[in-house]
C-alpha cells in the first residue's frame, strides 16, 4: 500500500513515503539555505513528497540558531538550488511554514522581543550563543500584531511558490506559535483568541485563510500535534480539539492534513488519529514512530492515506527503495542531527 500512487492536493505523489519536517541547522547563522541542503533534499527525492525543516517566515524569530528562512529574496534564491536539485530527480516537496512564537529567544536574535499568545514562558533553558539560558517571558501579541503575522505567512507561502516549492505545510504543531494559541495550557487570552475551542483556533483558520488565498489551497498541508508535550505544551481536551479542528479543516480543501499521533514525552495519551479519520474529509497523513509494516497496515485499512517518516528517513536516502526491497536500514545517528556539516546529513549510504 505504500507504493500506491496518491492524490495530494495539486500533485500525483508516486508512492505514499513522507520525507517529515525535521530541523537540521545546516543554514548558518545567516538562515541561507545552500548547496549541502539541496544535496541533502535531492537524496531523498525517490519519496512520494519531502517537507522541509521548520522555516522562518519573519526575520528574528529564530529557535534554533542555524534553521533556514524564506523572508529574504536571498533565502528565496538559495531554495531555488533545494528545488530545482529535487525537481531534476523526479521528486516534489513542499516547504513547512513557522514562526516559533515563545520558542524564539532574544539572546539568538539580537535582542528582539519573544512573542506568544500569552505572557508565559516555556520551562526549562534554550541554547544561545552565549550558552544556555532561561526561556524568554514573552509579550503577549495584540489583534493588531496578529494580523502582520497573518499577512507574514502569506508572503512566506508566495516566496516559497518563488523559489520552486510545490506548496507550503503551515507548522501548527510542536508548541511553536499557532500551536501556542490552539492550545489551553499556554493560551490564556480573554479576548477574540482566547477562552473557548472557536476562539483558541482563530489564529490558525486566519493563517489558512491567507495562506490559501496566496497560493490556492490545493497547495497548502497543516502539521498539528495535539498531544506533543514539547515546549512545555498542553490541552485540557486534545481528542476535542482535534475534533473541532478537523471538522473546520474541511471547509478549506487543503491538500492534506499531517497529524502527529503521540506525544514525545508520554506525558498526554489519547486516540487522535481515529477521530481526525472520522471527521476529517481529505487526505490524513499520520506521523510518529511508524514502522513501513504498520504504516502499510494503517493505509490497508483505511485509517491513514500516507505516512511521514523521520529519524529512518534521516539515516536512510534511499527509504522507499530499501523497504521495496527488504533491504537492512541504517541506524541513525542522533549526536549529528544538529551539527554543522555534512557528516550524519548527507552521507548516510544507499543500498
Amino acid at each position: 500500500m505504500l507504493f500506491n500512487p496518491l492524490q495530494v492536493g495539486a500533485l500525483t505523489l508516486p508512492n505514499r513515503f513522507v520525507l517529515a519536517p525535521l530541523t537540521r541547522t545546516r543554514a548558518g547563522v545567516e538562515h541561507l539555505p545552500n548547496d549541502l541542503m539541496a544535496e541533502y533534499y535531492a537524496q531523498r527525492a525517490s519519496g512520494g513528497l519531502l517537507i522541509t525543516e521548520c522555516t522562518m517566515v519573519v526575520e528574528g524569530t529564530s529557535a534554533f540558531i542555524a534553521e533556514p528562512g524564506i523572508y529574504s529574496a536571498e533565502q528565496i534564491e538559495g531554495w531555488k538550488k533545494t528545488t530545482a536539485a529535487v525537481h531534476a530527480k523526479g521528486g516534489r516537496i513542499f516547504m513547512q511554514i513557522w514562526h516559533a512564537g515563545r520558542a524564539a529567544h532574544p539572546g539568538i536574535n539580537g535582542g528582539q522581543r519573544t512573542v506568544s499568545s500569552s505572557a508565559t514562558a516555556i520551562e526549562g533553558e534554550i541554547h544561545t550563543p552565549a550558552g544556555k539560558v532561561p526561556h524568554a517571558v514573552p509579550h503577549a501579541l495584540s489583534t493588531d500584531e496578529i494580523a502582520t503575522i497573518v499577512a507574514a505567512f502569506a508572503q512566506g507561502a508566495k516566496n516559497a511558490i518563488e523559489a520552486g516549492f510545490d506548496g507550503v505545510e503551515v507548522h501548527g504543531a510542536n508548541g511553536y506559535l499557532i500551536d501556542q494559541f490552539l492550545r489551553d495550557g499556554c493560551n490564556q487570552r480573554t479576548d477574540g483568541y482566547g477562552g473557548s475551542v472557536e476562539n483558541r483556533a482563530r489564529f490558525l483558520l486566519e493563517v489558512l485563510t491567507a495562506v490559501s488565498a496566496a497560493i490556492g489551497s490545493e497547495r497548502v498541508g497543516l502539521r498539528l500535534s495535539p498531544l506533543n508535550s514539547y515546549n512545555s505544551m498542553k490541552d485540557s481536551d486534545p481528542v476535542g480539539l482535534i475534533a473541532y479542528l478537523a471538522e473546520k479543516l474541511n471547509d478549506f480543501k487543503l491538500a492534506y492534513l499531517h497529524l502527529m499521533r503521540a506525544d514525545f514525552f508520554g506525558v498526554q495519551t489519547g486516540d487522535v488519529m481515529t477521530v481526525a479519520r472520522e471527521k476529517y474529509k481529505g487526505v490524513l497523513m499520520g506521523n510518529m514512530g511508524y514502522s513501513a509494516e504498520e504504516a502499510a497496515l494503517a493505509i490497508k485499512e483505511g485509517k491513514l492515506d500516507a505516512v511521514a517518516f523521520g529519524n529512518t528517513y534521516i539515516a536512510n536516502p534511499d527509504l522507499p527503495e530499501r523497504i521495496k526491497a527488504g533491504a537492512a536500514l541504517n541506524a541513525p545517528d542522533s549526536s549529528t542531527y544538529y551539527s554543522p556539516g555534512a557528516k550524519g546529513y548527507t552521507d548516510y549510504p544507499t543500498m
